[in-house]
């Protein structure tokens, strides 16, 4: 705003804005300067104003006769004002003292206010309650139509919020976690791991759901869905979430032989073998043969322990057996014939890394061990140790798998209604089977004599 508007507001202001003279431009060219100042042409004012070229020409060239009329002349002055930073109402004055017309205001008639209706107070009869009622009800129902269409319509929505990423990494020792998110209420949330058993849970109410699952180290990978069980409808986009368990470094096992004990001379043959290790998945024991005993003979080369045939009893040169989960492992007792043996333990990691034991022990029997073993079918058993009976008079039917010991000092004899399905082993020597299957037959081991064919039943 210019000095000159500032001066004419103040005359206006004090009621003499007649007394004071006008020595500045006329009102046509006051608007060309304002336009000029801002950095505008028409063609840009008009796209700013929304009033037409011709119109803004005729303001700044002081020609109203081409302008629609006074109403509009005083509206398209007022908003170009406006627009070029003026003061609309000194702009208007301005336009009326060129014009010639008076500047005092027009004393204003205020007409008289009607009045007013007082206001009637409402009455309800009975039927328009009633069918206000009625409308409600209607419009209730329809609702509640609506809400259970769209339940029924649409699939359940799933989401997962623990963990809040897909894929997660944890620390190497987390066994477990908690998945949970919200889906609709009431909805079956279904988790599924390759190698695992399907887990599932009920949404409640508010649509929560949570399920713990175990975690394996390396990647755990769960696909998690939601069904609603009314509508059968299964979840658009299933979630898939993916925990990783970092390896521990791989380290080698530890390994612990609690029996044979190192030196021992052993009476039979029939030797366990049992320890503790860490770090590993799986024991194996191999037995090797030394030679014979100080001041005994030696065994004969058909006694010596190579691999047994499949079903003997004990455990045969390179036996493997799974370590417990609290690291302990056992094997069946070994069948060993006299002599000095080298027994090897070794524990092997799940990486392939392993530790090895050796024992050395010492095989003597003493007297008669006898390892009965059913193998093929079913068998009947009867049994006298050192000439006296062992069990029922009638003898006991044995399942196919079953294997029995028997130690005396001078004698054991075993009568069998099959004697192809009953095995021997006599002194750590494998003996196989000494007749047919389906032939009842009485054996008798007293050694050092070799097995005989009694009549005994």
């Amino acid at each position: 705003m210019t000095a000159r508007d500032h001066a004419r507001r103040a005359a206006q202001r004090f009621g003499n804005e007649r007394d004071i003279a006008d020595p500045g431009p006329g009102l046509p060219d006051r608007l060309a300067a304002a336009r000029e100042r801002k950095g505008v042409d028409l063609i840009r004012a008009e796209r700013d104003t929304k009033i037409r070229v011709r119109y803004l020409s005729a303001l700044e060239r002081g020609d109203y006769r081409d302008l629609p009329g006074a109403v509009y002349t005083k509206g398209f002055l007022r908003n170009y004002a406006i627009y070029l930073g003026l003061d609309p109402e000194d702009v208007l004055r301005q336009w009326r003292r060129e014009r010639g017309e008076q500047t005092a205001p027009e004393p204003a008639i205020v007409p008289p206010r009607p009045l007013e209706e007082p206001a009637r107070p409402l009455h309800f009869s009975p039927s328009v309650v009633v069918a206000a009622l009625l409308t409600a009800g209607v419009v209730l129902f329809f609702v509640y139509l609506g809400s259970q269409l769209l339940r029924y319509s649409r699939p359940p929505e799933l989401t997962v919020t623990n963990p809040a990423t897909a894929l997660l990494t944890v620390e190497d020792d987390v066994t477990s976690y908690v998945l949970s998110g919200t889906t609709s209420a009431g909805s079956i949330v279904t988790v599924t791991a390759p190698g695992r058993a399907e887990l599932t849970a009920t949404a409640q109410s508010t649509g929560e759901w949570s399920l713990q699952v175990d975690l394996r180290r390396g990647q755990n990978r769960f696909q998690i869905s939601a069904r609603n069980p009314e509508t059968g409808k299964e979840a658009e986009t299933p979630r898939e979430v993916v925990i990783t368990v970092p390896f521990l470094e791989f380290q080698a096992p530890t390994l612990a032989i609690s029996n044979p004990v190192e030196g021992t001379t052993y009476g039979n043959g029939a030797i366990a073998v049992e320890g503790t290790t860490t770090n590993a998945v799986s024991v194996t024991v191999t037995s090797t043969f030394l030679g014979a005993a100080a001041g005994a003979p030696g065994p004969s080369p058909s006694a010596k322990p190579s691999p047994k045939p499949s079903g003997s009893p004990g455990a045969t040169a390179g036996t493997t057996v799974k370590v417990a989960d609290d690291g302990s492992y056992s094997f069946p007792p070994l069948d060993l014939t006299a002599g000095r043996w080298s027994i090897t333990v070794t524990a092997t990691s799940q990486e392939g890394k392993t530790a090895s034991l050796t024992r050395t022990v010492t095989v003597a029997y003493e007297g008669v061990n006898l390892v009965v073993s059913i193998r093929g079918g079913p068998a009947w058993i009867k049994v006298w140790v050192d000439g006296k009976l062992v069990g029922s008079q009638a003898g006991q039917v044995y399942q196919a798998g079953k294997s029995l010991t028997f130690s005396g000092k001078t004698s054991v004899e075993v009568r069998t209604g099959s004697s192809g399905s009953t095995r021997f082993t006599l002194n750590g020597v494998n003996l196989g089977s000494l007749g047919k299957a389906g032939i009842p037959e009485t054996w008798l081991f007293a050694p050092p004599a070799n097995p005989v064919k009694t009549q005994r039943a």
